[in-house]
């Protein structure tokens, strides 16, 4: 899968489309989303900072509305297939982990779980969690562009910093693994 996936985005990158719109188009994705775009969109498309950042939040909330208001419509219509009803279980399954902190902090939650750029944490996540809680559209919505901005201005710091920034997003990515495996 992830052979696919690395191939797809090279396709992307090397195809005749617009700097503007493959990053767009890469903040879309699912579990890449603006974690992916914004450094492609600095370091690959020499793009500047402030463009990257604003196409990178673009391309990231274009799917929550669409997530927002059909999840409930189109996981109905994905079960009724025996393998995507097995999908929308695990997913829900493994998105609901994730409920207590929000649930306790419900909108201010949501935001700060957006805004952690770590893979599985971001909008596509977020609209799950809304779903899975029950939260209302607009506050939802709101909750989750915030946590995008966050995690926007941290990805871009991150980027700017060149490899010191990539030391300090592994550093973070070791620790939280160790903490992780210590409350294990």
């Amino acid at each position: 899968m992830e052979i696919r996936f690395n191939t797809m985005i090279e396709s992307l990158i090397n195809s005749s489309l617009s700097k503007e719109l493959i990053t767009i188009i890469l903040a879309m994705l699912p579990v890449a989303e603006l974690r992916l775009s914004i450094p492609i969109a600095i370091t690959v498309f020499h793009m500047p900072w402030y463009e990257a950042f604003g196409l990178g939040i673009l391309g990231n909330m274009i799917p929550v509305p669409f997530l927002l208001l059909f999840f409930d419509w189109g996981s109905k219509l994905v079960q009724k297939v025996p393998v995507g009803k097995k999908f929308v279980d695990w997913l829900l399954k493994r998105t609901a982990r994730h409920t207590d902190s929000i649930q306790k902090y419900k909108f201010a939650g949501l935001a700060v779980f957006v805004a952690i750029p770590l893979p599985l944490t971001g909008a596509w996540t977020a609209t799950l969690l809304a779903y899975i809680l029950g939260l209302k559209f607009w506050p939802s919505f709101l909750s989750i562009l915030l946590g995008v901005i966050g995690a926007a201005v941290i990805v871009t710091i991150l980027t700017l910093l060149g490899w010191v920034g990539a030391g300090i997003a592994i550093a973070a990515l070791i620790i939280l693994a160790a903490i992780g495996a210590w409350k294990l």
